[in-house]
């Protein structure tokens, strides 16, 4: 337990190192390195408080532990009662802190570009992949998040074929990380005449923004066309070729923006998107070189895994990965998911806890 300590007091002395440098001036003009230095000390302030707390009770059950031990009878029995009081507390403090300790994605606690893409099921799958773009934006917007959306195009019978959007918040790539994979619907379509179940499905990734620092990329590898953007439904068409596709050249990834108001911020928009997804295609590589040490966390990475079942006929809703079931579909449908995340969180610290 004093070694667990140690960790926790080493990080609060970190913490009190960050805490300071907020403060310098020169810190402050430099908007990179205060963003950094503020995502820092907002994670480090709950490990420091916790550690102020855990030396607290250490401290007290030395105490107490030397009046158990004390020739005087009253001391000695109240000790004793103190020991085992606190003994139970510490025992809290610990597994709250070998969970603090867990390791971390440093990516946690940035932006998201979330993409949504209709699979196998035609029109039913467009339609389902608008449902979940409808569920997760009103997820974000119930925890105070915002959204921008960088593109978008619509089925033939409406939901969505693909869209791309940008979510902003604090933690929202560690909230959100888990929700990347197939997405599965089982109901009878609106123009089955038999009743049929039928099974579609659709795709969601979310991608941790990437900065610049994080990818460099050459305007030499871009190849940039420009072109009429269609607005929401397809019903108005602009004036001005504001809509921006950039290819990379020496991958062949192409990104898409027409939602903004100009070119300009189109061409911004679409910088950010393709440079997130060529740190998530280096992210991937990494993880793929690892995944031995991977393969039993929810966290997987494959985009391809059928992640979770959308079963209208029973009401309910199960994630595969770790054998979650819920019957309350429409309640997830319309946006809340946290008993579903919550689930995914304390799955992959079950399991990161077993190697500690």
């Amino acid at each position: 337990m004093e070694e667990l300590l140690g960790k926790l007091e080493s990080i609060q002395d970190r913490f009190r190192e960050v805490e300071k440098s907020i403060g310098d001036p020169d810190l402050i003009s430099d908007n990179n390195a205060y963003r950094d230095a503020m995502r820092e000390y907002r994670r480090l302030e709950p490990i420091a408080e916790h550690a102020t707390k855990f030396r607290g009770l250490w401290d007290d059950l030395k105490q107490a532990k030397e009046w158990a031990a004390s020739d005087d009878a009253e001391y000695r029995e109240m000790g004793r009662e103190e020991v085992g009081v606190l003994q139970v507390e510490i025992e809290e403090v610990v597994q709250t802190a070998r969970e603090m300790l867990l390791p971390r994605d440093e990516t946690d606690d940035r932006d998201v570009v979330l993409e949504v893409r209709a699979g196998t099921g035609g029109d039913e799958a467009a339609l389902f992949a608008g449902e979940l773009l409808r569920m997760y934006i009103r997820h974000i917007e119930s925890k105070g998040w915002t959204h921008t959306f960088v593109s978008s195009s619509e089925g033939t019978s409406g939901g969505v074929k693909e869209a791309v959007v940008n979510l902003s918040g604090d933690g929202v790539y560690g909230w959100l990380k888990f929700e990347s994979g197939v997405h599965r619907v089982q109901r009878v379509p609106s123009t089955e005449s038999q009743g049929r179940v039928h099974t579609s499905a659709a795709t969601v990734a979310i991608l941790p923004v990437a900065e610049e620092v994080d990818v460099e990329l050459k305007v030499s590898d871009l190849r940039r066309d420009t072109y009429r953007a269609s607005g929401a439904g397809g019903q108005h068409v602009n004036k001005t070729e504001s809509a921006v596709r950039l290819t990379h050249l020496p991958t062949g990834l192409v990104v898409e923006c027409q939602d903004g108001r100009s070119q300009h911020k189109n061409l911004e928009h679409a910088m950010s998107v393709m440079r997130t997804r060529l740190f998530e295609q280096e992210r991937q590589k990494q993880d793929s070189e690892r995944s031995e040490s991977r393969k039993q966390l929810v966290s997987s990475g494959d985009r391809s895994a059928k992640i979770r079942t959308y079963n209208f006929p029973q009401g309910r809703v199960t994630d595969h990965r770790i054998g979650f079931t819920s019957h309350a579909l429409t309640t997830i449908l319309e946006g809340d998911l946290t008993e579903v995340i919550e689930a995914l969180h304390l799955a992959e610290k079950a399991e990161l806890l077993k190697n500690i």
